[in-house]
């Protein structure tokens, strides 16, 4: 079945941006009510009224410019720290009288933001330049800086570096997610392929060794031959399974990618039908009297992952053995059991089988089983049979819905 593949990208710093952006225009607000209350005291109200008409208009023709990282230039940012000094600088020839009572500058609290702006933008070392620059235009602006003014400006600095650093750990963090889910990304996907290989290819191989010595003369050294091809294919494929994969990382906007698969047709389908076929003479199948609805895709998964039990029953059970088919339908999951009656398995088979390669359980069945969110629980007694129990919650939307059934 086709399938497409949608990118999300998120970033835990962009409510930092929104946040920012509310706090310049709450804080503009704010400077504007601070001055109408107080415009009686300022010996020069006219040189407030211009700055604060231009710190207005600035404000709100740059809000797109903090909207992100990628429009917030640096540009701006040095525009932006250059008004909000001028603001600080300009205080004393509005109101000469705030040097020595300690007033607020005219663009107030409002300066933060210009700070804040390089701490999201560049961390820690941005906001503490920022900061310091702020720091020297404060004391310049009340000439006989008083203890509230250090300890304002001490608060200024350490507040900025502080959320600059946190600003440049969510970034790490996002980048090591980001590349982690690639890698389980690029994981599945060769747990996919290893599957169809190990359905097909491996198969006909094992097919080709077993019928050229069964044969003898040159079909011998022909099935000698396939032996040797299917072990290395299995090296190769457990070997690529274990092997971490190299992906790039996208660190745009501490961007976090996410890989979701989704089906073309999400119709569902009755699981008896699939199942149907691998009924016969030695193999039963009991289901309920009303369909077993699933998404096509995890009905097929878990179809397949049946028809793997089944082959280990063809292959290691002989010729003569009986399969059972149980199909139970519940609320929330759907759980089939495929039983035979068989040898068993020895205890350690299933260990020693995967460090050979041969990844049928591993990835056929209990592959197939985990994509679906599932379990497969394989219970063996020796000279009692084998039982397979597949559990598959309802609601389920496999990370990946292909391949053929195997064996262990």
């Amino acid at each position: 079945m086709a399938k497409r593949e949608r990118v999300v990208r998120m970033s835990v710093e962009q409510p930092l941006w929104r946040a920012l952006t509310a706090y310049r225009v709450g804080t503009m607000v704010y400077a504007v009510l601070i001055f109408v209350f107080a415009r009686n005291d300022y010996e020069r109200p006219w040189v407030a009224i211009a700055f604060l008409a231009v710190m207005c208009v600035w404000t709100l023709a740059t809000l797109p410019k903090v909207a992100n990282a990628a429009s917030c230039t640096k540009r701006f940012l040095i525009a932006d720290l250059t008004v909000a000094l001028t603001g600080i600088l300009l205080t004393p020839l509005a109101d000469q009288h705030a040097q020595s009572v300690d007033g607020p500058t005219l663009p107030t609290i409002w300066t933060a933001g210009a700070v804040l702006a390089y701490a999201i933008k560049g961390g820690w070392r941005w906001a503490g330049f920022a900061s310091s620059l702020v720091a020297v235009a404060n004391i310049i602006e009340r000439a006989h800086p008083s203890r509230d003014t250090l300890h304002n400006v001490l608060l200024v600095w350490v507040a900025s570096i502080a959320i600059g650093y946190v600003v440049e750990v969510a970034r790490a963090s996002e980048r090591t997610l980001a590349r982690a889910l690639e890698i389980e990304a690029a994981t599945r996907e060769r747990e996919r392929l290893a599957r169809d290989i190990h359905d097909s290819v491996l198969q006909v191989l094992a097919m080709v060794q077993r019928r050229g010595t069964a044969l003898g003369g040159e079909a011998a050294e022909l099935g000698r031959m396939a032996g040797e091809q299917e072990i290395a294919l299995r090296t190769l494929v457990a070997g690529g399974l274990n092997r971490p994969s190299l992906v790039s990382e996208d660190e745009s906007e501490g961007a976090v990618v996410r890989f979701v698969e989704e089906p073309d047709d999400d119709a569902p389908v009755d699981l008896r039908a699939l199942l149907v076929p691998r009924a016969g003479a030695k193999v039963t199948l009991s289901d309920p009297g009303a369909p077993v609805l699933l998404p096509q895709a995890a009905g097929r998964e878990l179809a397949a992952a049946v028809g793997a039990a089944l082959d280990n029953v063809r292959v290691h059970a002989g010729e003569d053995a009986r399969a059972w088919i149980l199909v139970e339908d519940w609320p929330d999951e759907v759980i089939v059991t495929v039983r035979d009656d068989g040898p068993g398995i020895p205890e350690g088979r299933l260990a020693q089988a995967e460090g050979e390669g041969r990844m049928g359980v591993a990835l056929s069945i209990r592959g197939r089983l985990r994509d679906l969110g599932g379990t497969a629980e394989l219970i063996s007694v020796p000279g009692q049979g084998t039982e397979v129990e597949l559990k598959v919650p309802r609601g389920t939307r496999p990370t990946d819905a292909r391949g053929k059934a195997g064996t262990r």
